[in-house]
């Protein structure tokens, strides 16, 4: 597992919902909750899922809801990237 800080978690979540949501990188706001981005459940899922690819550990499929913006999510996880 490689150490990542919330920048770049910030940088691959953004990334990702730009595809998602057809917009571009520049135009997603790491403070916009995730439903603001029309991304239904199974989107939602499916990210949560590369996001745990990427990390190399598992996340719990609630934690975009308890860290339902970009911003809160990536420093979440950068947390717990930390502690591992």
């Amino acid at each position: 597992m490689q150490h990542r800080n919330a920048p770049e978690i910030q940088r691959w979540l953004v990334e990702k919902i730009a595809v998602r949501a057809e917009m571009k990188p520049a135009d997603v706001k790491t403070d916009q909750y995730f439903d603001e981005f029309e991304l239904d459940s199974t989107e939602a899922l499916v990210l949560a899922g590369e996001l745990e690819e990427w990390l190399g550990f598992e996340i719990p499929p609630t934690a975009l809801w308890y860290y339902p913006t970009i911003e809160q999510l990536a420093e979440h996880v950068a947390e717990e990237v930390a502690a591992r």
